[in-house]
């Protein structure tokens, strides 16, 4: 017993390891650069495994709307084995330009980007519906480099999907007309889910294994306990 309490003990400390760390990466996105220094990005920690199912169900789903998307298969298998998924969306690229003219947008004026139709949200062939301010997005970049680098200083694994992105803002886990998201999945395991992957990974994944380990003794199990 004394064994089985040993690891039981390690599994709740490696969860625990994964949470502090997840708030110590939102700090550090939320204090990296922002443009003029102002509220842009927002972060939200996905750490319910119902919550996380859905994300990575929803993933599997947008897979068939675009043919472009087919790896989205992968990087639902890759997330179903995180601990935590960030949640990292811009507030105002969408609907607040920085009314610099900058034209990295493509625009010659912000006044020009307002006034183009935006992407119809019910084509879901498109994952975010711009056209965005390119200068506003670029706060997501800073909030990605924040979290990255402190992810490898303090040893955790992770995985950088924009498809967790759109999955959160399809499901709703995100502020309303916010532009566009990005999803970083966090791991404290031996081994990383989101580095060496193979192509048929969502085929054989440490999840889909035990799923198919007991679907195939459970008839057994079954037969004898009944």
């Amino acid at each position: 017993m004394a064994v089985e309490r040993a690891i039981k003990q390690f599994e709740r400390d490696r969860k625990e390891a994964a949470r502090i760390a997840a708030r110590l990466l939102l700090a550090s996105g939320t204090t990296s650069p922002r443009v003029g220094g102002v509220r842009e990005c927002t972060f939200h920690i996905i750490e319910d495994d119902c919550d996380i199912e859905d994300i990575c169900h929803k993933i599997e789903t947008m897979a068939d709307d675009n043919k472009a998307w087919k790896f989205f298969k992968r990087d639902a298998q890759m997330l179903r084995d995180a601990d935590l998924i960030i949640l990292i969306t811009s507030l105002r690229s969408l609907t607040d330009p920085s009314d610099i003219n900058c034209n990295m947008c493509g625009f010659l004026t912000c006044e020009y980007m307002q006034e183009r139709e935006k992407f119809k949200k019910e084509d879901k062939s498109i994952a975010f519906t711009g056209p965005l301010c390119t200068f506003r997005a670029a706060n997501v970049a800073y909030a990605l480099n924040g979290i990255v680098s402190l992810a490898r200083q303090l040893g955790i694994d992770f995985g950088v999907f924009w498809s967790a992105g759109l999955a959160g803002m399809r499901l709703g886990m995100l502020p309303h007309d916010t532009g566009f998201a990005v999803g970083v999945g966090i791991s404290v395991t031996e081994k990383s889910p989101f580095r060496d992957i193979p192509i048929d990974y969502d085929k054989y994944n440490d999840r889909t294994m035990k799923d198919r380990i007991i679907n195939r003794l459970w008839p057994q199990f079954r037969s004898i306990y009944s």
